[in-house]
């Protein structure tokens, strides 16, 4: 049995970001499904690793871990000659511009991006002109213009390789480029489109997209 197991939906943006990591390294895991589990129906094994039931709680031996960017971290740096081999670079060069970027992802682009995720999933009357006028969009756009500009002197963010600061940008990127309200935001910037369009079809994240497209179990 794998010594790692992720507790959580594979439509969660954190758990999904973690799962196309382990693809992209090929590290054999057990996904341990509890999108339906709420309150008292929440598994007892999982309770007691997340008492108060976040979204994702990653095992790996008897390390346990709650961040999705924590735990890609550790799987890229735990497996480094497992799968694809630079998520991290090849040097301490490499590492800082990726760092650096994850860095960006995770304080610039997130935000604004979850919050639209976020509006438009439990608000679905909302509109183009509503997403047009609003402030989390406004700083989107802010963001993906300074994109454009670095993706125009590279293939990927942190250089011309993929690497996790690409991979982080997989979920809520895929759910905004995937609704007709948001799409524009990436298709109007030809470097962040071709960028998108180069990262969202690779494989591992392609695994993902069919594991939520995947009935939740029955309780």
């Amino acid at each position: 049995m794998a010594s790692v197991k992720i507790f959580g939906s594979p439509t969660s943006a954190e758990v999904a970001r973690v799962l196309t990591c382990l693809f992209e390294k090929d590290v054999e895991f057990q996904l341990i499904r509890v999108d339906t589990y709420r309150g008292p129906q929440r598994m007892p094994e999982y309770l007691k690793l997340q008492p108060r039931g976040e979204a994702l709680t990653f095992e790996d031996g008897k390390l346990t871990l709650v961040e999705s960017r924590k735990i890609c971290r550790h799987i890229a740096e735990n497996y480094p000659e497992q799968g694809y081999k630079d998520l991290l670079g090849a040097g301490a060069l490499e590492r800082a511009t990726i760092e650096q970027w994850l860095q960006t992802e995770e304080h610039s682009f997130d935000p604004p991006c979850s919050d639209l995720v976020f509006s438009l999933a439990f608000n679905p009357k909302l509109d183009e002109e509503w997403v047009k006028n609003n402030n989390s969009k406004k700083e989107l756009d802010k963001v993906l213009d300074i994109y454009e500009q670095r993706l125009k002197e590279t293939r990927y963010l942190a250089g011309d390789k993929f690497t996790l600061a690409d991979l982080s940008h997989l979920p809520n990127t895929h759910r905004l480029a995937s609704d007709k309200r948001c799409k524009a935001l990436f298709e109007k910037r030809s470097n962040v489109n071709r960028w998108w369009g180069e990262i969202s079809r690779r494989a591992s994240w392609q695994k993902v997209v069919a594991m939520q497209q995947e009935p939740p179990p029955m309780v």
